[in-house]
C-alpha cells in the first residue's frame, strides 16, 4: 500500500509516496517526490493536499511526518516551524486512516544504513571507523541532532534536543556575543548560535559591537559575502558559526562516545562546505580534551539532507509495521485504529 512520507523543516517540506520494495529487501519505492516552501502555504494540510492532488494521484492513507521539534500529545511543538500541527486536524483535513510522526533528525538516522552515508564529504578525521555509536547533525532553520546505536534488527535511534543546550563560549569575542545578546545573563541555546539564523544572529551582534550598520540581512548574503571575501563582518561571523559548530559536535560526540563517526546533514553546511574546511572546527572539535584521544579516531562528514529524511522516515514506519496494519508501535501516532 502506498503511503505518504513527509520530512517538515521550518523552511522546506520534502514530501514523497512510497512504497514497501517488491524485491523483499526491506527497501523502500519511491513513486513521487517533491520539495516545497513552507512559507508558501497557510497550513501542512493545504501542501499535503497539493502533493496528494498533483503528484500522488492516488488515495492515500497512510502517512508518516519526520518534523523539528517534540511530539506533545496531538501537537507538533517548535517554535521554528511554519505552522502548528495538530494530527487529528491534520488526519480529518487528508482523510487519513492512520498518521504517525518522529523527529526529523531520528529520520535523518535511520537513512544511515543507505545514501546518507555514501554521498558525504569528509571534513575531518579518519575516513573510516571501527563502528560504533554514530550521530547525525544539522544547523538549518534550528539545530538539530540524533544518535544511532548499532545492535540487533537495525540497532536504535535516539532523537534528541541537543540544539536547546546550554550555548558556551570558548573565546574572548564569544564571551562579547553572548554579553550583547543576554545583557542580563539568563538562557541562551546553541541553536541561537549554530543554525542558519543563528549566522545572522552573530553578524548583527558584531555590526553592533564594531558600531557598524548591518550591510547583510540574510544567512545566504553572509556566506556569499563570506566566500568572496568581500565583507570582514561576514568572514568572522562565519569563522565563529564554524568554530561553535566544532565545539558542539565535540561535545555531542564525547557524551555518546561516537566512534561510528558523524555526519553533519544539510545543504546549508554542503553551500560553505570549504570555508567550514579551512575554519578553526576542527580544532574546536578536538579541543585539548581529555577526551582527545577517542575524538581523534572519528571521522566527521558533510552530507546533503536531500530526501535521506523521506527514506529514513519511510524505513521507520515499515520497520514498525504501519504501513501494513496501522497500529502504532512507538512514537506519537493519531488513526482511527490509535
Amino acid at each position: 500500500m502506498p503511503f505518504l512520507a513527509a520530512d517538515i523543516g521550518g523552511t522546506h517540506a520534502r514530501v514523497a509516496l512510497m512504497r514497501a520494495s517488491r524485491d523483499g529487501a526491506h527497501g523502500v519505492e519511491t513513486l513521487a517526490y517533491r520539495v516545497f516552501a513552507c512559507r508558501e502555504f497557510a497550513t501542512l494540510s493545504e501542501l499535503l493536499k497539493v502533493f496528494v492532488e498533483e503528484d500522488a494521484q492516488v488515495p492515500v492513507k497512510h502517512c508518516v511526518l519526520a518534523c523539528a521539534g517534540q511530539i506533545m500529545g496531538n501537537e507538533v511543538v517548535n517554535d521554528n516551524l511554519a505552522w502548528p500541527i495538530q494530527l487529528t486536524q491534520l488526519r480529518h483535513a487528508l482523510s487519513l486512516d492512520h498518521i504517525a510522526v518522529l523527529n526529523d533528525f531520528e529520520a535523518l538516522a535511520y537513512a544511515l544504513d543507505g545514501a546518507l552515508t555514501d554521498d558525504g564529504r569528509h571534513l575531518c578525521g579518519p575516513r573510516s571507523s571501527p563502528g560504533g555509536t554514530t550521530l547525525v547533525i544539522g544547523p538549518g532553520t534550528g539545530l538539530g541532532a540524533a544518535v544511532h546505536v548499532p545492535g540487533p534488527a537495525g540497532g536504535v535511534v535516539l532523537a534528541t534536543e541537543a540544539g536547546q543546550m546550554d550555548f558556551a563560549p570558548n573565546s574572548v569575542r564569544e564571551r562579547e556575543l553572548l554579553a550583547q545578546l543576554a545583557p542580563n545573563g539568563g538562557y541562551v541555546p546553541f541553536e541561537y548560535f549554530v543554525s542558519g539564523p543563528g549566522l545572522l544572529t552573530i553578524y548583527t551582534a558584531l555590526c553592533t559591537l564594531r558600531r557598524e550598520t548591518p550591510a547583510l540581512d540574510t544567512p545566504e548574503a553572509i556566506t556569499r559575502a563570506a566566500a568572496a571575501n568581500a565583507d570582514a563582518i561576514a568572514i568572522e561571523a562565519v569563522e565563529i558559526f564554524c568554530a561553535s559548530l566544532g565545539s558542539f559536535t565535540g561535545n555531542l560526540a564525547m557524551a555518546f562516545m561516537a566512534t561510528g563517526g558523524v555526519y553533519l546533514a544539510g545543504g546549508f553546511l554542503s553551500s560553505i562546505f570549504e570555508l567550514l574546511k579551512h575554519s578553526a572546527f576542527e580544532v574546536r572539535f578536538l579541543h585539548e580534551r581529555s577526551a582527545r584521544a577517542l575524538l581523534l579516531h572519528v571521522p566527521v562528514w558533510v552530507t546533503e539532507h536531500g530526501r535521506h529524511g523521506v527514506q529514513g522516515a519511510a524505513q521507520w514506519y515499515l520497520r514498525h509495521g504501519m504501513a501494513e496494519t496501522g497500529v502504532p508501535q512507538s512514537a506519537a501516532t493519531c488513526g482511527t485504529s490509535a
